[in-house]
């Protein structure tokens, strides 16, 4: 969907109150962080929280603020420290280097966002913005929600990497019952001709998921429930990591180069038990909870292991579609961790971990990059990734849809990633 068209859609919120919201969001994540939990950048996927932050409030002060020529920049150093990758906005610092900046501190870049947030709300307030520029302060929303799982994906890395027991504790909460998830039972999905991608009807969405267009499907079965844990220390008991047959690849060379054994943060005891480390510490692992952070290799490898195959994207929106407004743990912040599939939504297809799908993440037919610099916001990424569907437990609510399209490389696993099984 071009910029150009309408993607705000009016509810019972005012412009001014969802931006609100969400810029409140993001500091109470961040309000959990010291400064020194705030600076480093643990790898070059990665990023600080301290970057996270001034970055959302960039995007707002770039792209909806410097329209209006009585705008006064907060700090014109910044648009080189905080641009990502917008070649049309100009030169930007190193993305590995992002770690390395002290200066400006956590405190000025509280002090940034406060600037940005008075014109914001001064500009939205006042009516003073056109359709346009509405369509880029809701753009920068979802932007910054996506930056609010991004911050929490990046901080549990870091976190991870620090040598104490059990770990450094993002947020404290109760250790959870340990659960059984059940059997694998199986839903059939009826084939033929059918539309996916989001449609001018369907409200805000990026333009990688559009336009709607028409597919044809085999008929297919759809696992109910993501592979959990449980399912996993079966595929480990049965050497799934040292069994080359099961790999393709690239996956089995990754595996040789890395050493994987099991899913990322997961440890084995001296006794043999296996513990993950999650936003809360290290944890004993819940048989009944999703398997979380491994690879499109690793969710690929299993497939084969389990006799099935990773639904095609466009298989994972058919049968989630059905499903209507059915979801599973998206983000609280009070938790920040997926539930048992035992629980109450443990059959959503929406919900506590991003599923991979067997699909290339490419283009959709009459796919149009958006106008002006945000069109590199997606589509320039269109090459080497893989499609996840779904949300995962640190998903802001109200950010997850049936068409969202995300997006890693195949080896990425800090990402709260799963998988749901086809045939």
């Amino acid at each position: 969907m071009s910029i150009t068209e309408r993607i705000w859609v009016p509810t019972d919120q005012s412009p001014a109150q969802r931006f609100r919201e969400v810029r409140e969001l993001t500091d109470l994540l961040a309000d959990r962080l010291s400064p020194e939990d705030q600076t480093p950048q643990s790898m070059t996927e990665a990023s600080p929280a301290k970057w996270h932050r001034a970055h959302v409030t960039w995007f707002f002060e770039e792209f909806v603020l410097r329209r209006d020529p009585g705008y006064v920049v907060y700090d014109e150093s910044y648009r080189y420290l905080f641009n990502s990758y917008y070649e049309a906005v100009g030169e930007r610092h190193p993305r590995p280097d992002r770690g390395l900046v002290t200066r400006p501190g956590v405190d000025d870049i509280t002090h940034y966002r406060n600037y940005v947030d008075a014109a914001m709300e001064s500009a939205l307030t006042r009516g003073a913005l056109d359709d346009a520029a509405l369509d880029l302060v809701e753009l920068g929303c979802n932007h910054e929600q996506q930056h609010q799982e991004l911050l929490l994906m990046d901080v549990k890395h870091l976190f991870s990497t620090i040598p104490l027991t059990p770990g450094p504790i993002y947020v404290d909460r109760e250790l959870d019952a340990p659960s059984s998830p059940g059997p694998m039972t199986w839903r059939s999905v009826a084939g033929g001709v059918t539309e996916v991608g989001a449609g001018p009807d369907d409200g805000f969405s990026y333009d990688n998921e559009g336009p709607r267009h028409r597919v044809f499907l085999e008929d297919f079965e759809i696992a109910e429930r993501p592979v959990t844990n449980a399912d996993w220390l079966e595929f480990i008991a049965d050497e799934g990591y040292r069994r080359h047959e099961l790999w393709l690849s690239d996956g089995w060379a990754h595996l040789r180069q890395t050493g994987w054994q099991a899913p990322g943060y997961w440890h084995r005891d001296d006794d043999g038990q296996w513990t993950t480390y999650t936003l809360s510490g290290r944890r004993p692992l819940d048989p009944g909870e999703p398997v979380l952070h491994v690879s499109f290799y690793e969710a690929d490898a299993y497939a084969r292991w389990a006799g099935a195959r990773l639904p095609t994207e466009f298989e994972w929106e058919t049968a989630a579609s059905t499903l209507g407004a059915q979801r599973s743990e998206l983000l609280d912040p009070n938790r920040c961790h997926p539930r048992s599939v035992a629980g109450p939504g443990g059959a959503a297809m929406i919900g506590n971990v991003w599923e991979w799908t067997s699909s290339a993440y490419l283009p959709f037919p009459g796919f149009v990059p958006a106008n002006g610099a945000v069109g590199e916001y997606n589509g320039k990424f269109m090459s080497d990734q893989h499609v996840l569907r779904g949300a995962a437990a640190i998903t802001p609510r109200g950010h997850e849809r049936v068409t969202y399209r995300n997006f890693f490389p195949a080896p990425s696993r800090w990402v709260f990633t799963g998988l749901r099984l086809a045939r």
